[in-house]
């Protein structure tokens, strides 16, 4: 296994920890990236990983794009995430969940966890019994599940994609492909039903590719089918990796606009994706919808100001899609070159080392 340090996801990061309880059954790595614009948050990820490593590449990734995810969302929060290793089907455990609080009170506030891939709000209050540090609980205002807001900001973004790229002011008959229908996936799918547009979908989970057909009357294909069928709009909405060298020159889209974090297997993607003529919403731009809703709730913040910070995502966007437009550089760069002048630029002061 390569050590945090020479691991070619590191990227600076200020901590990696390894959780073990052998008692509670859990092995963990929490990942905090920067904490310059203040405490890191993000969300704990439960997946089945091959090994260790697959875990350490996956929490590196995921916890370097919440810091550009958050400081391009202009929320006072740094980047951090976790992963439990574990199948969230049948591994799940109050005993689990409760040392995962554990290890994350140990880093004292450095890191705020809120819910992910393979875990709920139910989950996150079974870890509040061990930690302050928590987001996205339920309350008498929400029930805690920021998948609505994600989603919408992902649909807000591919409609100011759509008429960006193709001229078009709605989405009337407009071809989206969404990769999973997962709890964000099938929100976006409504929202896309909703509007017009025709939608394709696929999901490794025979029961969401179900629910979506039944409720939404959505016409499910295979993944190979998804990736390299006409279409306007590729979205998406699972696992990271997608976007690489052997899918993207099968792409037959317009325009890619997803919910899933990392879409991009390595930064050279980007580049193939321009020469390509696809225009590449950078991910962490559009889907910030969900951390924008934790963090004001866990403020204490009104719903007028969670909706205004979703809605601002589309603004975002085209303010990105302008610039790079006219610099003829790519979205992602323009993105990059945003959320790393707002790290470096006066902040709060940097969360103090907590003592191991």
């Amino acid at each position: 296994m390569n050590t945090s340090f020479t691991h070619p996801e590191f990227a600076d990061h200020e901590r990696v920890v390894f959780v073990n309880d052998k008692a509670a059954g859990l092995q963990a790595v929490i990942a905090v990236h920067n904490t310059q614009r203040g405490p890191a948050i993000g969300g704990c990820r439960m997946w089945p990983y091959e090994n260790v490593d697959a875990a350490l590449t996956d929490v590196l990734r995921l916890s370097r794009g919440m810091t550009y995810k958050n400081a391009l969302a202009g929320i006072n929060s740094g980047g951090g995430k976790s992963v439990i290793i574990g199948d969230p089907r049948t591994a799940k455990t109050p005993a689990l969940f409760r040392a995962m609080g554990a290890a994350i009170e140990s880093l004292g506030g450095r890191y705020i966890v809120a819910e992910d891939s393979g875990t709920s709000p139910t989950d996150m209050a079974v870890i509040a019994e061990t930690t302050t540090h928590v987001a996205g609980l339920e309350s008498d205002s929400s029930n805690g599940d920021p998948s609505p807001s994600t989603a919408l900001g992902v649909f807000l973004s591919i409609r100011e994609a759509v008429s960006f790229r193709l001229g078009r002011s709605d989405l009337l008959g407009v071809r989206v492909h969404v990769q999973g229908l997962g709890k964000v996936g099938f929100e976006l799918a409504k929202l896309l039903v909703s509007n017009g547009a025709v939608v394709n979908a696929s999901d490794i989970n025979d029961d969401n590719c179900r629910r979506a057909s039944d409720e939404l009357s959505i016409r499910i294909v295979s993944n190979d089918e998804l990736l390299t069928g006409n279409c306007d709009v590729f979205a998406p909405c699972a696992l990271g990796g997608v976007l690489n060298e052997w899918s993207i020159p099968t792409l037959n889209t317009s325009v890619i606009a997803g919910a899933a974090n990392n879409q991009l297997l390595t930064q050279e993607d980007d580049l193939r994706l321009a020469n390509a003529g696809i225009l590449y919403c950078p991910d962490y731009l559009v889907n910030a919808g969900g951390v924008i809703d934790v963090y004001h709730r866990r403020q204490g913040n009104s719903q007028e100001n969670i909706d205004a910070g979703v809605t601002a995502i589309a603004d975002r966007l085209n303010s990105v899609l302008t610039e790079a437009q006219s610099r003829g550089i790519s979205p992602a760069q323009v993105a990059q070159e945003r959320a790393e002048d707002l790290i470096r630029g006066p902040q709060n002061d940097p969360i103090p080392t907590v003592a191991a």
